[in-house]
C-alpha cells in the first residue's frame, strides 16, 4: 500500500457532469484542480454505467431558446459531431477527453473518498483534507486544498465534514409550498436500473432467473407503458426505494430492480402478447442511478415558489427549466401516473446562495445535493442542469482561492465578478450583459457587409391546415408601425383572425397579455400573402418579442418554411406530446404546456416581418444568447463566392492580443447525449464553418488568425504577438449550411 498525498488549490470529489464542468471551470481559471471519482468511468448517471439521458432546461423541447452554453453546451455540441447514434461508450470518451485537455487538471478515477478532515465550531467548519482509496492500485491518497467542492450526488463529503442537510420531504408550511406534504416526512425519489435490448435477426430463447418477479402478479402492467422494441430511459419508470434510505439500502434496491428487469423481459419474450422473438438482452444495469439523498443547506434555500415565479435572484448564477418533476415514493408499483410535472412558464434562476455550505467555510456543492426544497430538487436534479451549477460552483471555488475569501464572501464582495466571468466563458445568466470593462469591443461602433433587415421565410415545404389556433413568435425591433405578412391558403372566402400578444417576460415564449387583434378577409386560392396590420405601440419596449395567435379556421392553411430563422418560432395549440396519461401527468392548462413547439422545430412558417432584431450592433450589445430577441447580427443571404463581415471599431488605437467570438449553435435546438433522437446535422447548420479574423492595421487589413471547419460556438483567439488596431472584422467564408453568416458576439481584448 503507498500512501500519497495531493495538494491542490480546489479539490472536487465526484466526477458526474456537476463534478467534470466544476473542475473545467475552476482549471481553466488557472487554478490546480483535483478531480475525484469513485468510478472507473466518468459521467455519473449519464455514464455507459447507468446510462440516463442527459436531460436539462429544455425539457425535451418544451422550453425555448434553453440548451445550455458553457461547459455542458460544448459537451452537447461534440457529442451531437462524433456520437450521433447515442453510444454510451463514445459519451464516456468524449468526457474523459474534456477532462484531459484541461492542463491545471488531474484526475483520480477509481478513488473512493470516505473520510473528511475538518475542524472549527459547527457554525463555522473548515474543510482541511479528504482522503480517498484508489482501488485497484492500492493508493491511500490525501487530498488537501483551500477549497472543495461535494459533487458525490449523495453528499459524503459534506456529511462528514458536519454540514448541515436536510432528507426527505419538508412539511407544506415550512416554504408555503403546495406540491408539499402536509407533514414532514423522510421519503425520496427512489432509484432505477435500465436495460438495453438488442434485435439479432434469429429466435432467441430467454430463460427468467429464480428471482425473476412475474410482474402480472404486480400493479405494474396497469399503470405502466412495456413495449417490445423500447430499452434504456424509455424505462425510467422502473424506480423503486423512495420509502427506504436509499444509500444505506442501496444492495437491496438493487436486487429489486433486477427482479422487475427480468420480470418484464419475460414478460415480454414468454407471454406471447409482444413481437420479441428475435430480441435478445444487450445490456442490463447493475448501478442503480440515484435521484434524491442529502441536500445540503446553504444561505439560500430554492422553492417550489421561486421555480414558479421565475424568481430573477441578485446573485443568479445558473438556470434550469426541466419542470418540477415528482414521483410517487412507490415507484413502479404506484397506482398513481409514475411522474407529475409543474412547469413555470419558461425558465428559472439558481443563485449562487444555494451552492455553498452555510455552515462549512470552503465547502461548496453542485448536482443533486444543493439547497433546495424536496420540490423544487424535483427540477434542479436533471443532469444538464447539474452540470451548469457544477460550473457555477467552479468559478467560484476559483474565485474563493484568487481572492482568499470564503464562498460566502465572494457572494457578498465579488458577486459581479463571479457573473462576469461565467459570462466570458460563454455560461449563461439569463438576463445579465457583458459588463467586462477589459472588453475593448463593448465602447465601439459597428459595420457589416450586409444585414437582415426584413424576415421573408417563402421557402415551402408543406401545408398546415388552421384546424386549431397556432402561434408565430417574432422578434419586435423598431419603433414604427408595421405589417405582418402570412402566406395561407384558402377553400372559400373566410375570415382571418390574428392577435399579437407580450410574452410577458423576456426570457418566456409564450402568450403572457392580449395587446390588439386584426382581422383580414382571405378570398378563395392558393398560395397568397395576407398582410395583417401590427400594432406595435404598447406591446413591449423595442427589442421585445411579440407572440402572434392565428386563430383557428378550418377553410384556411398556413405553410411551413423550409428554412429556420433564430427568433421565429412556430407554434400548436393543444398539442401534448407524452407517452401515456397514465404515465405522465403534466397538467395541459400550463401555458407552455398549451402551445407546443415540438413538431414544428426549425419548420416555422412562412412569414414576413421588418425588424432591425438581426442588425449588426448586436454583436456588441452585452447578450449572448436570445432574450427578448435573438440578440445576433446575421446577414442577407450569402452569395456564392462572397463573403460576409462584421467590423468592430475600437473607440481608440488599442494593443488587441485576445479576440473572443461566439457563433449562432440554435440553443433551441434539442441535443441528447444518447438515444433519445438523433439531429439530421452533424454541425448545427448556423456555426460559421470557414472565417478569418482580421485588424486593420499601416492602412490595410491584416489576417490574424483563420479557421476552417469550425463546429464550435465559442472560439477564443490569443494572439502569438499583441497588434495595435483600432479595427477588428470577422469575415465568414462558409457556414455549416446556413445561407447567412451570423455572429452572437465578439469580443476584444
Amino acid at each position: 500500500m503507498k500512501n500519497e498525498v495531493v495538494i491542490s488549490d480546489v479539490t472536487v470529489v465526484g466526477g458526474g457532469l456537476a463534478g467534470i464542468s466544476a473542475a473545467i471551470a475552476a482549471a481553466r481559471l488557472g487554478r490546480k484542480v483535483a478531480l475525484v471519482h469513485n468510478r472507473p468511468v466518468l459521467g455519473g448517471n449519464s455514464s455507459s454505467e447507468v446510462r440516463v439521458w442527459v436531460c436539462g432546461a429544455t425539457g425535451h423541447g418544451v422550453n425555448r431558446y434553453a440548451r445550455e452554453t458553457g461547459i455542458m453546451g460544448e459537451l452537447f455540441i461534440e457529442n451531437q459531431y462524433r456520437n450521433p447514434e447515442g453510444n454510451p461508450y463514445l459519451w464516456d470518451l468524449t468526457l474523459l477527453e474534456a477532462v484531459r485537455a484541461e492542463p491545471n487538471l488531474e484526475l483520480f478515477l477509481n478513488t473512493d473518498v470516505r473520510e473528511a478532515e475538518a475542524d472549527g465550531e459547527m457554525d463555522a467548519r473548515v474543510i482541511r483534507s479528504v482522503t480517498g482509496w484508489m482501488m485497484g492500485s492500492e493508493r491511500l491518497i490525501r487530498f488537501e486544498s483551500e477549497v472543495f467542492l461535494d459533487c458525490t450526488g449523495d453528499g459524503l463529503v459534506g456529511f462528514l465534514a458536519g454540514a448541515a442537510y436536510r432528507l426527505g420531504r419538508e412539511a407544506r408550511h415550512e416554504y408555503d409550498e403546495d406540491w408539499a406534504p402536509e407533514v414532514a416526512d423522510d421519503i425520496t425519489l427512489g432509484s432505477t436500473l435500465l436495460f438495453y435490448t438488442k434485435d439479432v435477426g434469429k429466435p432467441v430463447r430467454f430463460v427468467a432467473p429464480s428471482f425473476a418477479k412475474d410482474i402480472t402478479t404486480t400493479s405494474i402492467p396497469l399503470k405502466r407503458v412495456i413495449r417490445s422494441g423500447d430499452s434504456g430511459c424509455h424505462y425510467w419508470w422502473i424506480e423503486w426505494g423512495g420509502e427506504l434510505d436509499t444509500v444505506l439500502e442501496n444492495e437491496r434496491i438493487r436486487d429489486e430492480l433486477w427482479s422487475v428487469i427480468y420480470g418484464i423481459w419475460d414478460y415480454i419474450k414468454n407471454s406471447g402478447q409482444f413481437d420479441a422473438e428475435t430480441m435478445t438482452l444487450e445490456w442490463v444495469g447493475s448501478l442503480p442511478g440515484k435521484r434524491e439523498y442529502r441536500r445540503f443547506l446553504g444561505d439560500t434555500v430554492l422553492t417550489q415558489n421561486d421555480i414558479l415565479a421565475q424568481r430573477p435572484f441578485e446573485d443568479r448564477v445558473a438556470f434550469g427549466g426541466w419542470s418540477i418533476d415528482l414521483h410517487p415514493p412507490q415507484g413502479m408499483y404506484a397506482s398513481e401516473s409514475g411522474s407529475k410535472h409543474l412547469h413555470a412558464d419558461g425558465i428559472y434562476h439558481i443563485p449562487f446562495g444555494s451552492l455553498y455550505s452555510r455552515n462549512v467555510n470552503n465547502l461548496l456543492f453542485a448536482g443533486r445535493n444543493v439547497s433546495a426544497t424536496h420540490v423544487a430538487f424535483g427540477t434542479t436534479r436533471v443532469m444538464a442542469t447539474c452540470a451548469v451549477m457544477g460550473e457555477a460552483a467552479g468559478v467560484g471555488a476559483a474565485l474563493a482561492v484568487i481572492k482568499g475569501v470564503t464562498p460566502r464572501q465572494l457572494r457578498e464582495r465579488h458577486l459581479a465578478d463571479i457573473q462576469q466571468a461565467m459570462l466570458k466563458s460563454d455560461a449563461s445568466i439569463i438576463g445579465l450583459r457583458n459588463e467586462d470593462e477589459a472588453d475593448l469591443a463593448r465602447l465601439g461602433s459597428v459595420s457589416a457587409s450586409s444585414t437582415m433587415a426584413k424576415i421573408r421565410l417563402d421557402q415551402v415545404v408543406g401545408e398546415y391546415p388552421l384546424t386549431a389556433d397556432f402561434g408565430v413568435l417574432l422578434p419586435l425591433e423598431g419603433k414604427s408601425a408595421g405589417k405582418l405578412e402570412l402566406l395561407v391558403s384558402a377553400s372559400e372566402r373566410a375570415e382571418l383572425v390574428v392577435e399579437v400578444w407580450d410574452t410577458g417576460r423576456a426570457e418566456n415564449y409564450v402568450p403572457a397579455t392580449l395587446k390588439s387583434s386584426a382581422k383580414a378577409i382571405v378570398e378563395a386560392g392558393t398560395r397568397q400573402w395576407v398582410a395583417i396590420p401590427v400594432e406595435r405601440d404598447g406591446v413591449g419596449e423595442s427589442g421585445s418579442n411579440i407572440f402572434i395567435i392565428v386563430r383557428a379556421n378550418e377553410k384556411i392553411s398556413l405553410f411551413k418554411s423550409a428554412v429556420p430563422l433564430t427568433g421565429v418560432l412556430a407554434f400548436e395549440r393543444g398539442v401534448l406530446s407524452k407517452v401515456s396519461s397514465d404515465l405522465e401527468d403534466h397538467q395541459p392548462d400550463q401555458p407552455i404546456v398549451e402551445w407546443s413547439m415540438k413538431r414544428l422545430v426549425r419548420q416555422p412558417f412562412c412569414v414576413a416581418f421588418e425588424t432591425e432584431a438581426y442588425a449588426a450592433e448586436k454583436v456588441i450589445d452585452g447578450y449572448a444568447r436570445p432574450y427578448g430577441g435573438p440578440h445576433s447580427w446575421a446577414s442577407e443571404p450569402m452569395a456564392k463566392e462572397r463573403s460576409e463581415w462584421v467590423e468592430v471599431r475600437l473607440a481608440a488605437l488599442a494593443e488587441v492580443s485576445e479576440i473572443h467570438l461566439t457563433f449562432n449553435d440554435d440553443v433551441n435546438e434539442d441535443l441528447i447525449n444518447l438515444h433519445h433522437h438523433e439531429t439530421p446535422f452533424a454541425v448545427i447548420p448556423e456555426l460559421a464553418k470557414d472565417y478569418d479574423l482580421e485588424a486593420w492595421v499601416g492602412g490595410e487589413w491584416r489576417k490574424l488568425a483563420q479557421e476552417q471547419g469550425n463546429r464550435k460556438r465559442k472560439k477564443v483567439h490569443r494572439l502569438t504577438e499583441s497588434v495595435a488596431t483600432d479595427r477588428v472584422r470577422l469575415v465568414v467564408h462558409a457556414t455549416n449550411g446556413s445561407d447567412r453568416a451570423e455572429l452572437i458576439e465578439l469580443r476584444v481584448y
